[in-house]
């Protein structure tokens, strides 16, 4: 069952209510509702997740924690998953969006060579900014619905095996 195994790496609610970014929201993660795992919840946070790790943006984290708050499903699957976005797969995801929204802006791929410098950043966001931003919405956008229907349709089919294997 997902639920067995989703519970296994998932963060205990103590440690992300004690996280130095995540205490701004005070008593709004002492909603149990935050914390409960079921299958409604599940496939909410996944969504929330995986787009939120689309996101170019530091503190992802508090992005991805105030969306589970909003929409009321697991803040714990939520926050975990946008560690996705890490610096050893941040290239390559960041690479991919930028190439898509190239293509679906019909800009030719330019070359570019990275500096971890605010004058940097200043100077491209004009230049490859435009297509970035608009492949990481469509990947976002892509990788959440894929999320939400993978994790709704693997909890269905659990529950269903389960009332098989019952009879």
């Amino acid at each position: 069952m997902p639920k067995k195994f989703i519970e296994k790496y998932m963060p205990k609610p103590e440690s992300l209510q004690n996280h130095k970014h995540l205490k701004m929201f005070g008593k709004l993660l002492h909603n149990p509702n935050l914390w409960s795992l079921n299958r409604r919840s599940a496939p909410k946070a996944f969504a929330i997740g995986l787009f939120v790790a689309w996101i170019p943006m530091p503190f992802q984290m508090v992005l991805s924690a105030a969306l589970a708050i909003i929409f009321n499903c697991n803040l714990p699957v939520a926050v975990a998953l946008v560690w996705i976005t890490n610096p050893i797969t941040m290239p390559f995801m960041f690479y991919a969006a930028y190439m898509l929204g190239a293509k679906l802006l019909n800009h030719p791929p330019q070359e570019f060579a990275f500096e971890a410098s605010w004058r940097w950043i200043e100077a491209s966001i004009s230049t490859i900014g435009p297509p970035f931003l608009l492949g990481c919405m469509v990947l976002g956008i892509v990788f959440a619905i894929i999320g939400y229907f993978t994790i709704h349709n693997m909890w269905k089919y659990s529950i269903l095996f389960k009332w098989r294997a019952r009879k």
